[in-house]
């Protein structure tokens, strides 16, 4: 593994020819999720079934949160609390209509690093995450006009619906994988399912993989984004 720095965002880097993301094979780039360290996800390099030579990018979010989440990072601010308890009042609709503070601005520095990172060579481009890092990536890819050969969405949710909702044809026809547990305590199956729904009515080709479990990645999702990066 090796690191390096795109627009301002640590990125730690593997698979490829060379075992550290080097090589001209198709771009992998995923998003960590909140209170997690930014190599959170780097084991599902050797997990996902993906094609040889295979390339995979992991960015490290700008927040750190400090000692009480063992240095874990956020891509924005989250109230814990207050969100906790507008899920168990049942306010989840209320919950999917706001626009995160900082938002906006981590929506800039990460477009900057998908187009840097896409533009380097002509290698398909998958782009997602994993809860906040899920969220983060759909809002990225559907504000903005970079190539992408397919969205890994895994256990994320509805945010900024107003922003989202009239931009989803943009991307009709692009490849989705979605996964979400039936017992997710922190983000709501109901709202993962709302998610897949106007996804595939705005033409998005959606393989929804949910499964019976909390908040994690189960091996169906890295089956079907295995399947996702052998179309190319």
């Amino acid at each position: 593994m090796k690191e390096s720095t795109v627009a301002g965002l640590k990125v730690r880097w593997t698979g490829g020819d060379d075992g550290h993301g080097g090589g001209q094979g198709p771009l992998v780039i995923l998003l960590h999720g909140y209170g997690a360290p930014g190599d959170d996800l780097v084991p599902l390099a050797r997990e996902i079934p993906a094609p040889p030579g295979t390339r995979f990018a992991f960015p490290e979010a700008p927040k750190s949160l400090g000692p009480q989440f063992d240095e874990g990072r956020a891509w924005w601010d989250i109230d814990i609390m207050s969100y906790q308890l507008a899920v168990l009042a049942g306010r989840t609709q209320e919950l999917t209509e706001l626009v995160p503070d900082g938002l906006t601005d981590v929506r800039v520095r990460v477009t900057e690093l998908l187009t840097g990172l896409s533009s380097a060579n002509d290698a398909p481009v998958v782009f997602g995450g994993f809860s906040q890092g899920a969220m983060l990536a759909l809002d990225v890819a559907l504000h903005c006009d970079v190539p992408l050969a397919g969205l890994a969405l895994l256990s994320g949710t509805i945010i900024a619906r107003g922003e989202w909702m009239p931009r989803l044809e943009s991307r009709r026809g692009l490849r989705v994988v979605q996964s979400h547990g039936t017992q997710d305590p922190i983000l709501p199956y109901e709202v993962a399912e709302e998610l897949r729904e106007v996804l595939r009515a705005a033409g998005l080709d959606v393989a929804w993989v949910p499964f019976r479990g909390g908040h994690g990645i189960p091996p169906g999702a890295l089956t079907a984004f295995g399947s996702l990066l052998s179309r190319h």
